[in-house]
């Protein structure tokens, strides 16, 4: 049997930046343990597998550990395949079906925009392990999925090098961190080490959380955005209520088959 994959850098204009994604379509779907063996075998932050039934997409997302209920840059990067790689849709829209319910991804131009749910952070009592974990004090802790670490400049959420280790051993799915940008709204770095991705170089569903934090800080609805990890990357955000915006760009790295026996 054989499975088409692609491998795109979401998230970015150029190669070898952003966030790099694997997606394959598929006709059917195939066993779950295969899904997430497939998604081992690649060793990406995200392996996205698609399916088309009745006209409509359904979309899953695997880490090299196990499936996750939102991923932001392999939706970006699966809407690329779509559009650009196989050319499936002559329209500038996609509607995935998912675990988090419907995603739509709208293009234009060079540019695809992510119709995503908020998860606003509230106050939230924390594991008091995590400042030793991350190796510094953030100003403000609060959650949603994730921990949401608030420091005062990007200058130390670049410097931080936290304990993988431990932090994997967190109480919650991973931890976000984020300051103020220098030429940007905002900055940000994303660690699931418990998940398999230590450090996620772009992170689609962290700004789920990011954008109404910085929304109803900076009194703005539109919102500029650099995650900060080495190989770094782009989103431009917006704010509309119980939704968010998150828009970024895409280069295809390559095309292949799996063979499966």
């Amino acid at each position: 049997m054989n499975v088409p994959i692609y491998q795109v850098d979401a998230f970015s204009s150029r190669l070898f930046a952003g966030n790099p994604a694997a997606i394959c379509p598929l006709s059917e779907w195939l066993p779950d343990s295969t899904l997430q063996a497939i998604a081992a075998e690649n060793n990406l932050a995200e392996t996205a597998f698609y399916i088309v039934r009745d006209g409509q997409y359904h979309l899953r997302w695997f880490t090299p550990g196990v499936e996750v209920d939102l991923c932001g840059h392999a939706t970006l990067a699966s809407a690329h395949v779509i559009f650009e790689m196989r050319r499936e849709l002559a329209t500038p829209r996609v509607s995935f079906m998912t675990k988090s319910g419907e995603l739509i991804v709208t293009r234009d131009g060079d540019l695809y925009a992510l119709d995503f749910p908020a998860r606003p952070p509230v106050e939230t009592t924390y594991d008091d392990k995590l400042f030793e974990a991350l190796g510094s004090t953030p100003k403000v802790v609060l959650g949603a999925r994730d921990y949401l670490c608030v420091f005062e400049t990007e200058a130390e959420v670049r410097a931080l090098k936290p304990n993988m280790e431990k932090l994997a051993a967190i109480d919650r799915f991973a931890t976000i961190v984020t300051a103020p940008g220098k030429d940007c709204d905002f900055v940000s770095r994303f660690f699931a080490p418990a998940k398999g991705v230590p450090e996620d170089p772009v992170t689609g569903s962290a700004h789920c959380t990011l954008i109404p934090y910085w929304s109803a800080r900076l009194g703005k609805t539109k919102l500029f955005a650099r995650q900060v990890s080495a190989r770094g990357g782009e989103l431009w955000c917006e704010h509309r209520g119980d939704r968010v915006i998150i828009a970024g760009k895409a280069a295809a790295y390559l095309e292949g088959t799996i063979r499966i026996a």
